[in-house]
């Protein structure tokens, strides 16, 4: 190959002198640009994704009953128990309703009892003793729902955990419809990092990933562990698994929504922080050029091959996914195949180049020392 390229530099020259010598208008030699052979190589990408976490126990604390608060018994941040009372409302307006329900209760079972011993005798009909039968449990009934209303009036924990912030206090009348809860519980030993993934992403990913057809191993753990970038850009110190992959794209996004799972000892985390998902994605054999090696125009990536025949060079599209120094290309150029592996931006489609053969190696180290 060298030997090659020897004699095609030779030959430029020879045509470049021949025309000069011929009176012709003297042109700019070709430009002695480097090209190398596409290789593959074992290499890691990453790709990213916003998420917000959640605590594995994230319950909103709404009210059933309407009413006025009259006792906050919680801080924000405090643990709490399962069943624990956090806020109560008033409840005169129901004492009064539950006193006049079981008046009711006490008549309707007089009534009943009234009239036990005049059906037996058949003083009074069957008929009489079912109605006043209906009327009791009716006013039981009655007398249960007010109960459970005052009963609702003490507001309590449905879980363990931990009290979010609170957003009413003493005095503020509250629905059940309130658009904003009275607070949240959570817990956040662990926490959910929820995130959605496009379909191509998605398809890029599972293809890579170790599943043997019959093999107990999901899908889920097939992935590797993956890092959580926390908003001041520094890494979560505890990596995370993917605990969930949704069974359906959603139509409406094209996206896979997937949940991640992360230890929190420390409490570092907490319920609503945002952040950003990295999942490292092991590709084999990849088709990998230099970054330095491809330019971009109208958001797409290109690369000149190299054309033995005339020395002369044709821009290619690729798709690429980036993995720093190198972009692993999907499709637009093989292995074995000959570009162009800096100057890029000196040349332009079907320009002639006097080529200089070189390794893709040498071109991504001889880059980064220009950078360091």
């Amino acid at each position: 190959m060298k030997n090659k390229l020897t004699i095609i530099s030779i030959l430029v020259a020879i045509v470049v002198s021949s025309c000069q010598q011929k009176g012709q208008q003297q042109a700019p030699p070709p430009p002695q640009l480097p090209i190398m052979e596409v290789e593959t190589k074992d290499i890691s990408t990453f790709t990213e994704y916003p998420t917000q976490l959640e605590g594995i126990i994230s319950s909103d604390i709404r009210a059933k009953v309407a009413g006025y608060i009259t006792d906050v018994l919680v801080e924000e941040g405090a643990a709490v128990k399962k069943d624990q009372i956090l806020f109560k409302l008033e409840t005169r307006s129901l004492s009064g309703d539950a006193s006049a329900a079981r008046s009711r209760v006490n008549a309707a079972q007089i009534e009943v009892d009234k009239l036990k011993p005049l059906v037996e005798k058949e003083i009074v009909s069957k008929r009489q003793m079912e109605t006043a039968k209906a009327g009791l449990e009716l006013a039981k009934s009655d007398l249960q729902s007010i109960s459970a209303n005052i009963s609702y009036a003490n507001i309590k924990s449905p879980v363990d955990g931990y009290v979010g912030t609170i957003n009413y206090r003493d005095g503020a009348l509250i629905n059940p419809s309130d658009m904003q809860p009275l607070t949240k519980v959570v817990k956040t030993n662990k926490v959910f990092a929820y995130f959605s993934v496009n379909e191509k992403d998605y398809l890029n990913m599972v293809s890579t990933l170790d599943l043997e057809p019959g093999s107990d191993k999901d899908l889920e753990s097939s992935f590797p562990e993956i890092t959580l970038k926390l908003p001041n850009e520094r890494e979560y110190e505890i990596k995370g698994n993917i605990t969930s992959i949704s069974s359906q794209v959603n139509r409406e996004t094209g996206t896979v929504r997937f949940r991640a799972t992360f230890d929190n000892p420390k409490s570092i985390l907490k319920d609503g922080l945002s952040g950003t998902i990295i999942i490292p994605n092991y590709i084999k054999d990849a088709v990998v050029v230099p970054r330095v090696s491809t330019f971009s125009r109208q958001g797409k990536v290109f690369i000149y091959k190299f054309q033995e025949s005339d020395s002369t060079v044709i821009e290619k599209a690729l798709d690429v996914v980036r993995a720093d120094p190198y972009f692993v290309v999907t499709s637009g150029i093989e292995k074995g195949q000959m570009v162009v592996g800096s100057g890029v931006n000196k040349i332009k489609n079907g320009d002639k180049i006097i080529p200089e053969s070189s390794k893709m190696d040498s071109i991504v180290n001889s880059f980064d020392k220009v950078f360091k």
